[in-house]
């Protein structure tokens, strides 16, 4: 039993041991980090738990602050309660001193409490004071304040000095050793400037601010283009420190700036727009308003696409005035009007009369006004909305004022002049203005994107405007006028495309008409395309040319047309259109004058002329048709001798207006006169002379010119032909001639020639050439013409001399003899020339000049005169044999020659 109550009391006092060590080891988590800001007259504290120890609260824990000034401690201020989820995170607190921070130092400290176990005071973190000062101040300074409020400054002395019993000291409470507390009321605003609150009973004092929080109100939204939100609210007005605190402007969360239209006060209304998606449903609109003294928050609920406050309409004009009805035509600045259904009301009013007509229709921006006063004027102004949850009509638009007595509709034409396009229309007559015309207005379009690309002009005092347009479109092109009551009907026409390459003029097929009395009578065929009438238009052919032009009813296709500017001896290009719901169509071209005049004299320009043996062409340049004063037929050439006067009948005339000479043939040479003139319907006129000397020589000129120039010409060809291939023509007809070189044998038992090697031939390749052999009978020796041994004389050569030694008498066989007709050398064995023919001649036989080959005679002649040698190479060959009698043979003997490369 004892030891069971041991065994209880041990257990008891082991958890009673472990219960406190927890609770000590909780009382080790406090705050970490602690960090003290201040603003204004709060002061704020942040902490975290940064101790292992923190892990093990699983209750709540609890921290305690208290602050502290330099004289005195202040009761405990706070406490701030950490659940264990929150353990570790960031922890704050806040408090408001009723004194500006200014006034004293401010001490924090902190402490955490845990199951009734209290940590110790953790670091005491201090906000200063202004207590140092050398001289008296007041705190706050600078500081806004709400009228009608009151607030405590402080009064703070340098050290040593106090407050005396002065008047007005009363008022002042001594909150610590230097710092004296006085409250004041806030009963009037600051008047742009701040209010002086001075320190009882001393010159010093602080600045403040005394004005109002926002007052606005009554908050309301709508959407004007369907694409952003605008709200609306009574502005409260502006506080006396605006200037200091602006207000700042909230809608849904996002600010509202002033300029670009975000944020406008208009006295008192305020408006704020911004972007915003239009979606249907109700939703809140909050807008806050907040200043440095306060903020105020309001709310308006709404479904924009029923609140749908339309703009008012843009740009009224009366475009169409007629003596009982007007239309009124008016544009939306918001394209999403364009696909709303919209009602209007139209105020009319005349004098003291107003009557409101309503209109209705999908993105309404015009409307016809009928049943009106002829001869009156009227005033009229729109507004419109929504046909469906009409939410706020819009504002009345600019009054348009008209007077029924409006100018007549224009009557308009065109012309192409170039690249460019003249709208012209006629001035309206007195009858027709119904008053003072103040301008035109000129509008053009293309057809393919009508309404999109619209282009406008206003022209003064003027009939025509001359346009640049793009040839490759068709446009539509409209014309009004205004007076002082209004604008007349528009006039139209539509300008169809061209091709770019032409020059602007139209073409059709031109013809003669016939005129009567300065005017011309016209008719037509009629054409069904003319769904609105004919045109017939007119014009000078050369100058400048202003179109005149005159409309035709459907039912009529004859007309007379007469103008005051009509001019005889002017050519005129007459047309015929028909008027169609398109572009004008052209039907028929003419060309014709009121009445023909005489062409001046000297209608030819330039003339010339040219002889062609006995013809003479006289020519002259193109005459230009159109700027004559009558139609040409053709034209007459006449001519006659200078000495007479006398002048020749002549068919040198021709028909047609286009040529340019005519021709005077076979005339005598002599001197003449030459006449041109133009035959047209008022005679012959134009008259144009030349004069004409006619060349005897003239005939000779090509019969002995050109085949002298042709003789000259060719052997100037031929001598630079040869000039240039001189060298080879040198070659071809004279070539170089080489000298052979006779080789004969060498061995005493040959009796066979040996080849001929020609060494200077001027040629690289070798040609092979065959010489006949040579033979001859060895006879018998006499006269000691052959030694005893029978070796063979050997000739003797002079070179390029003669042998001045006489022959010596001798009789000997027949023998043969070679000789070789070549130029001295000083190579007196080659050949001259190897395609020579072989001589075969006597010993006493003289050589001819040319190379032959002839029978050998006896030398048994002799020779005891002086006789000069010639360039004759003479060769005495003898060969001794065993037959003294035998022939010597010269077999396979050639001369090897040089191929030229």
């Amino acid at each position: 039993m004892m030891i069971t109550w041991i065994i209880l009391v041990s257990l008891v006092c082991k958890s009673t041991q472990h219960g406190n060590g927890q609770e000590n080891g909780v009382l080790q988590c406090g705050p970490q980090n602690l960090t003290l800001t201040s603003s204004d007259q709060m002061i704020m504290l942040t902490w975290t738990e940064d101790d292992p120890s923190c892990s093990a609260v699983h209750d709540v824990l609890v921290y305690e602050l208290v602050v502290l000034k330099p004289d005195s401690s202040i009761p405990l201020t706070g406490e701030v309660s950490v659940m264990p989820d929150q353990i570790g995170s960031s922890h704050s607190w806040n408090w408001i001193s009723p004194f500006a921070l200014e006034c004293f130092s401010h001490s924090v400290r902190i402490r955490s409490r845990y199951n009734k176990q209290t940590s110790p005071w953790k670091q005491e973190h201090t906000h200063p004071g202004m207590e140092n000062l050398k001289r008296p101040g007041v705190y706050p300074k600078d500081r806004f304040f709400e009228v009608g409020s009151n607030f405590t400054f402080c009064c703070i002395l340098p050290a040593g000095e106090i407050f005396n019993n002065t008047p007005g000291s009363s008022k002042l409470r001594r909150i610590s050793n230097q710092t004296y507390a006085f409250t004041v009321h806030m009963t009037q605003a600051s008047n742009y400037t701040c209010n002086n609150v001075y320190c009882p009973s001393t010159e010093h004092g602080a600045c403040a601010y005394i004005g109002y929080p926002p007052q606005d109100k009554d908050l309301q939204c709508e959407t004007r283009d369907l694409q952003s939100v605008e709200c609306h609210w009574t502005f409260g007005g502006d506080s006396p420190v605006s200037h200091k605190s602006p207000t700042v402007y909230h809608l849904l969360g996002r600010e509202c700036r002033e300029g670009g239209g975000g944020l406008e006060i208009r006295g008192d209304e305020g408006r704020c727009k911004m972007e915003v998606e239009m979606d249907s449903g109700e939703i809140n609109w909050t807008l806050t308003a907040e200043n440095k003294l306060g903020k105020v928050e309001l709310l308006d609920r709404a479904d924009l696409i029923k609140r749908v406050h339309m703009i008012a309409p843009n740009t009224m004009t009366a475009s169409t005035v007629n003596a009982r009805n007007v239309t009124l035509e008016w544009e939306w600045t918001v394209p999403h009007y364009s696909n709303l259904k919209i009602k209007c009301h139209v105020n009319i009013s005349h004098g003291e009369t107003h009557t409101i007509r309503e209109y209705f229709g999908v993105g309404l921006n015009f409307t016809v006004l009928n049943d009106l006063i002829p001869y009156w004027k009227y005033n009229v102004t729109v507004r419109c909305g929504t046909t469906h949850h009409l939410w706020k009509w819009s504002e009345w638009s600019t009054t348009v004022n008209f007077h029924t007595r409006v100018p007549d509709a224009l009557d308009v034409w065109r012309q192409a002049v170039g690249d460019k396009i003249i709208i012209i229309w006629k001035m309206p007559l007195a009858n027709q203005s119904h008053g003072n015309i103040k301008d035109y207005r000129v509008t053009w379009e293309k057809t393919r994107s009508q309404g999109k690309e619209q282009q406008h002009t206003t022209v003064y005092n003027n009939d025509s405007l001359a346009l640049s347009l793009d040839m490759t479109e068709e446009y539509i092109v409209t014309v009004t006028t205004r007076n002082e009551y209004g604008s007349s009907s528009p006039s139209t026409i539509t300008i169809p495309s061209r091709n770019p390459v032409s020059d602007g003029t139209e073409r059709a097929n031109t013809s003669w008409i016939v005129r009567s009395s300065g005017s011309f009578n016209l008719s037509w065929s009629p054409s069904p395309a003319a769904s609105c009438g004919y045109i017939v238009d007119w014009c000078p052919t050369v100058g400048h040319c202003k179109v005149e032009w005159l409309k035709v009813s459907p039912n009529q296709t004859n007309a007379r047309i007469f103008s005051k500017n009509f001019t005889d001896g002017v050519r005129y290009l007459i047309s015929v259109y028909a008027c169609t719901q398109e572009a004008p169509v052209l039907l028929d071209r003419s060309e014709d004058y009121v009445r023909e005049t005489r062409i001046k004299d000297g209608l030819f320009q330039s003339l010339k002329w040219k002889q062609k043996d006995s013809d003479v062409e006289v020519y002259w340049d193109p005459i230009n048709q159109r700027e004559q004063s009558a139609f040409i037929r053709g034209y007459v050439l006449y001519w006659w001798e200078n000495d007479s006067s006398e002048k020749f009948s002549t068919n040198a005339s021709t028909v047609n207006p286009e040529d340019t000479s005519l021709t005077a043939r076979k005339l005598p040479i002599n001197n003449y006169k030459f006449i041109v003139m133009a035959k047209t319907a008022v005679g012959e006129c134009g008259t144009t002379n030349i004069t004409v000397t006619l060349n005897p020589l003239n005939n000779l000129v090509k019969p002995v010119l050109i085949p002298l120039l042709t003789v000259f010409g060719l052997l100037s060809l031929i001598t630079i032909l040869c000039y240039q291939h001189w060298t080879c023509i040198k070659q071809k007809v004279y070539p170089p001639v080489p000298e052979p070189v006779l080789t004969w044998p060498t061995s005493p038992g040959e009796n066979r020639c040996r080849p001929l090697h020609v060494d200077q031939y001027p040629y690289n390749e070798p040609e092979f050439l065959d010489v006949s052999e040579l033979h001859y009978n060895l006879g018998q020796v006499v006269n000691g013409n052959v030694s005893e041994d029978y070796k063979p004389f050997a000739s003797t050569q002079t070179p390029g001399g003669y042998i001045n030694q006489p022959l010596k008498k001798s009789t000997s066989p027949p023998l043969t003899l070679l000789t070789i007709d070549a130029p001295s050398s000083p190579f007196r064995s080659v050949f001259s020339n190897p395609s020579y023919n072989l001589l075969m001649e006597t010993g006493d036989q003289q050589s001819s000049p040319g190379p032959r080959l002839q029978e050998g005679t006896p030398l048994g002649r002799s020779f005891s005169e002086y006789q000069p040698q010639s360039n004759t190479q003479t060769f005495n060959l003898f060969q001794t044999t065993e037959e003294p009698r035998s022939p010597m043979s010269c077999d396979s003997t050639y001369i090897v020659l040089p191929k030229s490369t």
